[in-house]
């Protein structure tokens, strides 16, 4: 690259762009660009600019959101057209080279968590396990984790909002509950954990009593503000109405929102266009299912935590069979640890098959077909697959559907979208409402249960014989 200096122009477009964004937003994405050098691309013959960037996320999303304003404020500047070129220089905490546990130096201590919860006490939504001391980070869930942790030490700075999408199990509420629980225990910022089940009760019950002053001061005054399972928010829209106002006003005031979501904020569908923008400019961590290193790290962190001796050979068996997600792998061990409290008895791998054999062999860890839970559930009601998968709306018809839905959320590994195109090209939505319809329903009455599990074993029964 020939020599020009072109420093001086990059220096400024930094400070107009700060003036512009926000010190917050500003900080958040061109803190830790760096201007390397400028000149001739000798390659390309183009007056170039040479910016250090920490990753590849980070590139593309500062090229996605402001190279366009950049590109601007430059020529502006210059008189001339000058190409930003962005050169990895290394890692930052959010993407911090990681081993499948934790390393001392980002993991809250013990000794600090537990001297300032003894001042503080125990968040009370929140569960005290939930801690970054055991979460077990790896490739699938590194840069969510390191995010988080980010987060947790600066709030309302690092990260904000601050967005955990991934499927059922996969430790979302974990995170998002490490990053409260540190805030909570290392300083006086007042923290609010909750589902957005909740905060929808609390916001209808607000409306009844005619206390929506004092629902939007305890939402809108606080430091840090935990929202789990945003997906439930879709199709109501006064909710979505109050969240967006509490969202702006937090935003305002500098304070730390963090969301959980079952999806990707594109994929949320009837949602306001306003909302779904706010959501748009949160950063986004996704938690993929765990690998096979990950899972055995799980389980080892686990077993530690509960001081229980499980042998080398039962935590491969586990981890090799236990691919669903995070949810069930744990509680596939917990059953395990349970039992050698209980008995007394040590685990083996003859103990460990004895006592999974039940969870190994469960539908969800054999490939089912979404066409045999149609099938049996059809004939449970004395009905016909088509009958599920058809048009009709009458009770007789639609609760067996929903149920269907139900279970077949529960077993199979079928997303909500790929549910809806077996039943008839449904889409998604109408399927989480089916599934949300059932659990509801589970609330109430206490029959459904061994429905439920009545209907699960004839399904494996039907899908042994075939």
């Amino acid at each position: 690259m020939a020599d020009l200096d072109y420093e001086g122009f990059w220096m400024e477009t930094l400070i107009q762009l700060r003036n512009d964004l926000g010190e917050e937003e500003f900080n958040g994405w061109f803190s830790e660009l760096k201007y390397l050098r400028s000149g001739i691309n000798e390659k390309t013959g183009t007056n170039s600019i040479v910016v250090g960037i920490p990753s590849t996320f980070h590139r593309d999303k500062v090229k996605s959101r402001y190279q366009n304003t950049i590109n601007s404020k430059i020529k502006d500047l210059s008189g001339t057209d000058i190409v930003i070129e962005y050169e990895i220089t290394g890692k930052t905490v959010k993407e911090e080279p990681v081993t499948q546990v934790q390393s001392k130096k980002d993991a809250p201590t013990a000794a600090v968590a537990e001297k300032t919860q003894k001042s503080r006490g125990k968040h009370p939504q929140m569960r005290d396990d939930f801690v970054f001391d055991r979460y077990v980070i790896g490739d699938t869930n590194g840069f969510a984790a390191n995010a988080a942790i980010a987060i947790s030490k600066n709030p309302g700075k690092a990260y904000n909002p601050f967005l955990i999408f991934g499927g059922v199990g996969m430790g979302k509420t974990h995170l998002m509950q490490a990053i409260g629980n540190y805030i909570h225990d290392n300083s006086d910022n007042k923290v609010i954990y909750i589902t957005s089940e909740n905060f929808l009760n609390e916001y209808v019950q607000a409306i009844q009593d005619g206390k929506m002053n004092l629902f939007k001061n305890k939402f809108r005054n606080t430091d840090v503000l935990l929202i789990d399972d945003i997906q439930f928010f879709q199709n109501k829209d006064r909710i979505q109405e109050e969240l967006f106002h509490t969202f702006n006003a937090l935003l305002d005031s500098k304070k730390q929102l963090v969301f959980t979501c079952d999806r990707p904020v594109s994929e949320l569908k009837n949602f306001s266009d306003r909302l779904q923008s706010r959501f748009d400019h949160c950063l986004p961590a996704d938690i993929k299912l765990p690998r096979y290193e990950e899972r055995c790290a799980i389980l080892k962190k686990t077993a530690e935590s509960r001081k229980a001796d499980i042998p080398a050979e039962v935590i491969q068996y586990v981890s090799q069979n236990i691919t669903s997600n995070v949810r069930d792998l744990v509680s596939a061990l917990t059953t395990l640890i349970a039992y050698t409290e209980l008995m007394g008895k040590p685990i083996d791998m003859e103990v460990a098959q004895q006592r999974l054999k039940d969870v190994i062999n469960a539908p969800r860890q054999a490939n089912l077909s979404m066409d045999s839970i149609i099938r049996v559930v059809a004939e449970y009601f004395a009905l016909t697959p088509n009958d599920l998968k058809g048009k009709k709306r009458s009770q007789n018809i639609v609760f067996p559907r929903q149920l269907a839905m139900f279970i077949g959320r529960e077993i199979t590994d079928f997303s909500t979208t790929e549910l809806g195109q077996e039943f008839g090209g449904r889409d998604h939505t109408t399927v989480m409402h089916s599934i949300e319809k059932i659990r509801v329903k589970l609330l109430t009455d206490p029959t459904l249960d061994s429905t439920i599990e009545t209907i699960k074993r004839s399904i494996k029964d039907y899908n042994a014989k075939r």
